[in-house]
C-alpha cells in the first residue's frame, strides 16, 4: 500500500459544496431538472492507515439517519470517481466525512444526487482533475439510475439530459436574474422508490404526445426567454396523476398555486415538494398564502421557502 499514488494523499482534505435539485418540472419526467440555491458542504479527508473506516459526522438535514459505510452515495461517488480515474484503490482506505446539509432528505429535492455529486467531484479533485465532465456526469447517472437531479446539481442552471448510449448528453442554460422557485416542503417524505413504484409501465398514446409537445414548447421557451410557457411545461400527464395516488393532496395544492398567479407550478422530483415558479414579490406573496391555506385544508403540514434556481454547479471550495 505504501507505494499506492493515494499514500501520498494521506490527511489531506478536500471541501465540496453542491446545490440542491428539482427535476421533471411537470412533463419533462426523468430529462429536465433546475439547481437551487439550498446547498451541502461536505469536507472529505483521506485516511489511507483506517483499516478501511468511514467516520460520519453530519449537521443539518439528515443527522443520525446517513448510512456510515460504503453504501453512503457520497462515499459511492467518491471511490467510483477514483478507480475510473486511477484504478483499484487500497484495502486499508478509509474516510473522515463531515456534512453541513440544507438539503431536505425524501422531499424531491435531489439529496441524493448532491450527495453523489458531492463524492464525484471530491474524487475528481483528489485524482488531480483527470475527469472530463462528461465522464463524471456518466459516473453519477449510473450511481443515480437517471441524470435528471445529477446533471442539475453539477451544472448549475435549467439542464435537459438524456442518457447517450453509455454516456449521458447534458445542455445547460441560465435562468433568468428575476425567476424564483416558491417551494412548499411539508413534513411528510416520500422515497423515491415508493414513488416510481406508483406508475405505470404503459401510458395512453394521447398523454404522451401531450407531454413531448410540452416539453418542445416549455425548453424552447425556457431557452429564449417565454418563461410564460412555464405554465404548459409544468403541465404533466405521465407521472403525477398517477403518484397523486399515493400523494391525494398533491392536485389541491399544485391547483393553490396555479390558481394564486404562478407562472407555473409542479411536483418537485418525486415528492414531497410541491415547486412553484414566480418573478415577482407579489407573486411570492400571493403563492405562499396559497399554499398554506390549500395545506390546511388537506391536512399536509410544511413550511415555505423562497429560492433562487441558482446558475452555479457543485464545486470544489477547499483543498488542504
Amino acid at each position: 500500500m505504501a507505494g499506492h499514488w493515494l499514500a501520498e494523499f494521506d490527511g489531506s482534505k478536500v471541501t465540496v459544496e453542491v446545490p440542491a435539485s428539482s427535476a421533471n418540472l411537470g412533463a419533462g419526467y426523468d430529462c429536465l431538472g433546475v439547481a437551487l440555491a439550498i446547498t451541502n458542504r461536505i469536507e472529505a479527508e483521506v485516511r489511507v492507515w483506517s483499516r478501511g473506516e468511514i467516520e460520519l459526522t453530519v449537521e443539518g438535514e439528515g443527522r443520525n439517519e446517513l448510512a456510515e459505510d460504503r453504501e453512503n452515495r457520497f462515499v459511492r461517488g467518491l471511490e467510483a470517481t477514483l478507480r475510473a480515474a486511477r484504478g483499484e484503490l487500497p484495502d486499508g482506505v478509509g474516510w473522515r466525512i463531515g456534512m453541513m446539509n440544507a438539503i431536505p432528505l425524501a422531499r424531491g429535492l435531489g439529496s441524493s444526487a448532491a450527495a453523489t455529486v458531492g463524492g464525484i467531484l471530491a474524487g475528481n479533485a483528489l485524482a488531480g482533475e483527470t475527469l472530463p465532465m462528461r465522464e463524471l456526469l456518466a459516473i453519477a447517472s449510473e450511481i443515480e439510475g437517471h441524470p435528471d437531479n445529477a446533471a442539475a446539481a453539477l451544472l448549475g442552471g435549467f439542464v435537459v439530459s438524456a442518457q447517450d448510449g453509455d454516456g449521458v448528453e447534458a445542455i445547460r442554460f441560465d435562468s433568468p436574474r428575476d425567476l424564483r422557485a416558491v417551494l412548499f416542503i411539508p413534513e411528510l417524505r416520500l422515497p423515491t422508490d415508493e414513488m416510481r413504484a406508483a406508475l405505470p409501465t404503459a401510458v395512453p398514446l394521447t398523454d404522451a404526445v401531450a407531454n413531448l409537445g410540452a416539453v418542445a414548447v416549455g425548453v424552447a421557451g425556457l431557452a429564449t426567454g417565454r418563461y410564460d410557457l412555464l405554465a404548459r411545461l409544468t403541465v404533466d400527464h405521465l407521472h403525477e396523476p398517477y403518484r397523486a395516488a399515493v400523494y391525494p393532496q398533491l392536485p389541491r395544492m399544485v391547483a393553490a398555486a396555479r390558481d394564486a398567479g404562478a407562472l407555473g407550478a409542479c411536483l418537485s422530483g418525486a415528492g414531497s415538494t410541491i415547486l412553484a415558479f414566480v418573478d415577482s414579490m407579489a407573486g411570492i406573496t400571493r403563492i405562499e398564502s396559497a399554499f398554506f391555506a390549500a395545506a390546511a385544508d388537506v391536512d399536509l403540514p410544511g413550511r415555505v421557502l423562497v429560492v433562487e434556481p441558482r446558475n452555479a454547479g457543485a464545486r470544489v471550495v477547499g483543498r488542504e
